[in-house]
């Protein structure tokens, strides 16, 4: 299969990173990310401003992928890149430049769906990371998005738990605001929940029916608890800050938990993969290695620079994708709202 030279260039542009990466029969030969910080003054990602900085970053960035990689662009064998979901502005961005560079090379457009792209990460050829075997449990936790899908093979996947309201990540930078904490939030919370005691504080865990999340009711409840605290003594948050941290981070943890044990109970799953932004958070991390002897998991954790937004998972789902011939038109369209 792999006796062909393919190489794939994976652009990835759904909210405020601008990234490129090169693949070579499913090794990974560069990965660009040119992060946008003018979102911190804001506290969030400024739609407006996120694909304004795509369109400066673009090319810059494509173009390091491609030396990175030592190959020239007539190297490439096909360009694939993010579809949706994401914001629609800076899917526009990457999406236009992506059709353009394969008309201009006369060569295959792959479209790629971000959510799908974050699970199949698992399938980079990496030194010392395994690849889950079909079926398994991925978890993908991420800054919009919190579910749980059963995959049954590379494009047989199902979605059996998502969030209702908020994300996961959400929860961590809400929370972090109002502890006057910097955006985003969770690398920091996670850092702090390690100085802190997890059970200095106890926050309900909120029933939901199903393998389904809801996080919107534990940021009310942080909310509320932080006010009261506060009016009884100003310097609440700064005098127990470690400890709101762990205490926070636990009952995420503890959520995220309860539902993939649920999920493994009911599909009879023990291979669990996780991915997206959050699951860098090392709690998260060590309570999934914990599940591997209280529950019998094997769990599947890709390369740190593969969990957040990144053009190599777009990359991977093109190569994959290229094997089996699965090409897109030129007159394909991003689309804000993408399921999996």
């Amino acid at each position: 299969m792999n006796s062909q030279n393919i190489y794939i260039l994976g652009i990835e542009s759904s909210c405020d990173d601008t990234a490129a990466a090169v693949i070579h029969n499913g090794k990974i030969l560069s990965n660009i990310i040119a992060s946008q910080k003018i979102h911190e003054e804001y506290g969030g990602v400024v739609p407006e401003l996120a694909s304004r900085a795509h369109q400066q970053n673009i090319v810059p960035v494509v173009d390091q992928a491609l030396k990175k990689a030592g190959i020239t662009k007539d190297k490439l064998s096909a360009v694939a890149f993010t579809k949706g979901p994401g914001l629609m502005g800076s899917l526009l961005v990457g999406t236009s430049f992506a059709k353009s560079l394969a008309y201009g090379l006369n060569i295959p457009l792959i479209d790629v769906n971000h959510m799908q792209a974050h699970i199949l990460a698992h399938f980079i050829d990496e030194e010392g990371f395994e690849k889950p075997p079909f079926p398994f449990l991925a978890m993908t936790i991420s800054g919009g998005h919190t579910q749980i899908v059963k995959v049954n093979n590379h494009f047989d996947m199902k979605v059996i738990g998502e969030t209702i309201d908020d994300a996961v990540g959400e929860a961590f930078d809400k929370s972090g605001k109002l502890l006057g904490l910097g955006y985003p939030a969770g690398p920091e919370i996670d850092k702090r929940a390690k100085l802190g005691n997890p059970k200095a504080f106890k926050f309900s865990k909120p029933k939901v029916d199903g393998l389904n999340f809801s996080f919107s009711g534990l940021k009310t409840a942080i909310l509320y608890f932080i006010q009261r605290e506060v009016k009884n003594n100003p310097n609440f948050i700064e005098e127990n800050l470690n400890d709101i941290c762990a205490s926070i981070q636990y009952t995420i943890i503890g959520i995220l938990t309860d539902k993939l044990k649920k999920a493994s109970k009911e599909t009879g799953i023990k291979h669990i993969a996780i991915g997206g932004g959050v699951s860098a958070n090392s709690g998260i991390r060590q309570a999934l290695k914990d599940g591997e002897t209280k529950h019998g998991w094997t769990t599947y954790i890709p390369k740190f620079e593969f969990t957040t937004d990144n053009a190599a998972m777009i990359a991977i789902v093109g190569y994959l994708k290229y094997l089996e011939k699965d090409f897109a038109s030129q007159n394909v369209m991003a689309t804000a709202r993408l399921k999996i």
